[in-house]
């Protein structure tokens, strides 16, 4: 009988939400995005975001209003994801961080700098579906599960200036998933011991 318990420890429950976008359907990335809402980690909860685009010179730049959060999810989680965004040399800009939509219209992400204005808006999601993989999968020494809203257009704007490009279909397992996707209900897990 399956057991009604995940075998794992959890290591964090939050939302990491993304966009990626292309001009050649996904061969080369011009803009990436990495926005975590995180409800619980060992560093505590708060949100951070993680940006490499035109719109800022194709630098990383780092974002969040709990920097402990940030340098955590850099050292544990990015580091799997994007090694890029895992440079824990590189600042963290104080944010704040608002929500407003969903995913049936359009959800958007607005984060507040000193000097930046940053935007990320999904819309035109499809059907949505649940990740399942469990540490050891893709050669990850640790697992994730998390509700995907694919969304077949996004876009990220900076003070007023919008990144060009677009998010591209991509398959996710049998389900048809895109570049650009809120991921909600995420959580982390690690083998026990």
């Amino acid at each position: 009988m399956a057991q009604p318990v995940d075998p794992n420890d959890v290591l964090m429950t939050g939302e990491n939400s993304f966009i990626r976008l292309s001009a050649d359907r996904g061969k080369t990335h011009s803009s990436r995005v990495s926005h975590w809402r995180v409800l619980w980690c060992p560093a505590g909860s708060g949100h951070a975001m993680f940006m490499q685009s035109p719109l800022i010179e194709n630098r990383v730049q780092v974002y969040s209003d709990n920097v402990a959060v940030a340098r955590w999810l850099q050292r544990t989680i990015e580091t799997l994801l994007y090694p890029a965004f895992a440079d824990t040399s590189l600042p963290v800009f104080d944010a704040q961080f608002s929500r407003a939509g969903d995913p049936r219209s359009t959800t958007v992400e607005t984060v507040i700098a000193r000097t930046e204005r940053i935007v990320l808006t999904w819309y035109d999601c499809i059907d949505p579906f649940v990740l399942t993989m469990a540490p050891g999968m893709g050669n990850r020494p640790i697992g994730v599960f998390s509700t995907f809203f694919p969304a077949r257009s996004a876009q990220i704007e900076v003070n007023g200036r919008f990144a060009p490009d677009a998010p591209w279909l991509e398959m996710r397992g049998d389900r048809q998933s895109t570049s650009a996707c809120l991921a909600w209900s995420e959580t982390w897990v690690k083998p026990r011991g």
